[in-house]
């Protein structure tokens, strides 16, 4: 099966390319991961007047959505060029605020969606994790429920926890950690805050969310692992040993050809999984992009040599990137296994 882009879907990609790559972003994500957002934030509100963050958002609220296919088409370019920010956490909190308002809880998407698709306001979402959340029991710190990090906090003007059966929007956080990938900066949700949504509605609305995340981090991954590939060729052409580029070995041609298959097997499953949202679909696509960026990743790092280990060449920006995705909103494991169950008939219904 053949999932092709319409004339206007590749018009907007080609956009967020030549917007991005005229951006300087290799700075932005320097001075992101240095505490230091406006670069960034200057980034982002180029991306919300194309119309990216509108993409999750329902037409009601001011949005352009929802449309999944188009969001693919756009992450993929944010992660060809290493986008700094809480972008999947924006999308992810619009896809569970969009689905608590089909389930007939309007009030926080009233409130909040407008300026999650204007980029007025980014937002960070904390889900719980099914292995170790634990139940309710009188306590009103989310934050200790869900027992872990949201990303980009102390960016964030927006930070949402789920717990259960809760939808918390937390006052503050705690501090900033650095991460695997210097530019994704990790921070506690403080507990309390204030109750935005209860009922057995925020559980599913979180599940939508969660596919969303995962969608969002494939598009992405598929990008980072793209860049990764074009610049190692590109180096190859450029690095000789013994009088002739290294491109021309045919050892080196192998891993960039394996490179490659790995990127392009997973743009059809990225697609596909747009095109049906359905779970085991979006965790099957999100486990193919993360593996073969990160499979990318380590042959960029072994074609350039030692040079690729270097924080100050950009190649490290992609690097770093490929690895924290690959975990990001669920594992390999994790997304596998739900994969499997979705081909068994275990799998959860379509978000």
């Amino acid at each position: 099966m053949r999932f092709l882009l319409d004339t206007e879907q590749r018009a907007f990609a080609a956009s967020l390319d030549a917007m991005l790559g005229s951006a300087d972003t290799p700075a932005a994500v320097r001075a992101w991961a240095g505490g230091d957002h406006v670069p960034g934030r200057a980034l982002w509100s180029r991306l919300a007047e194309a119309g990216v963050f509108a993409l999750a958002v329902p037409e009601a609220y001011e949005g352009l959505g929802p449309l999944p296919v188009d969001l693919a088409v756009a992450f993929v370019e944010l992660g060809r060029h290493a986008v700094p920010g809480p972008v999947v956490e924006t999308v992810a909190a619009a896809a569970l605020l969009g689905g608590l308002s089909a389930l007939g809880e309007p009030g926080p998407a009233e409130r909040l969606l407008p300026d999650l698709a204007s980029g007025k306001s980014p937002a960070t979402l904390l889900l719980p994790d099914p292995a170790t959340s634990s139940p309710r029991s009188g306590t009103a710190d989310p934050a200790a429920l869900s027992g872990g990090h949201a990303l980009d906090a102390d960016a964030a003007a927006v930070s949402l926890v789920v717990d259960g059966d809760g939808l918390w929007l937390a006052a503050g956080h705690g501090p900033v950690r650095a991460s695997l990938d210097p530019a994704r900066r990790l921070a506690r949700p403080d507990g309390g805050g204030e109750l935005l949504a209860a009922g057995p509605g925020v559980a599913r609305a979180a599940l939508r969310a969660l596919a969303w995340a995962r969608l969002a981090t494939a598009a992405q991954a598929l990008g980072v692992g793209l860049a990764l590939l074009g610049r190692t060729v590109e180096y190859a052409g450029r690095r000789t040993q013994f009088g002739v580029p290294v491109a021309s070995f045919q050892a080196v041609k192998h891993r960039l050809a394996d490179a490659l298959i790995a990127l392009e097997f997973a743009r059809p499953l990225l697609f596909g999984a747009a095109l049906s949202m359905a779970p085991a679909d979006v965790a099957a696509a999100k486990v193919t992009a993360c593996e073969a960026a990160y499979g990318t990743a380590r042959t960029a790092l072994q074609l350039h040599g030692a040079i690729g280990y270097t924080a100050e060449y950009d190649l490290s920006l992609w690097f770093t990137k490929a690895r924290a995705l690959r975990s990001a909103w669920g594992t390999p494991a994790v997304c596998r296994a739900e994969a499997l169950a979705g081909l068994t008939g275990g799998g959860r219904p379509r978000s």
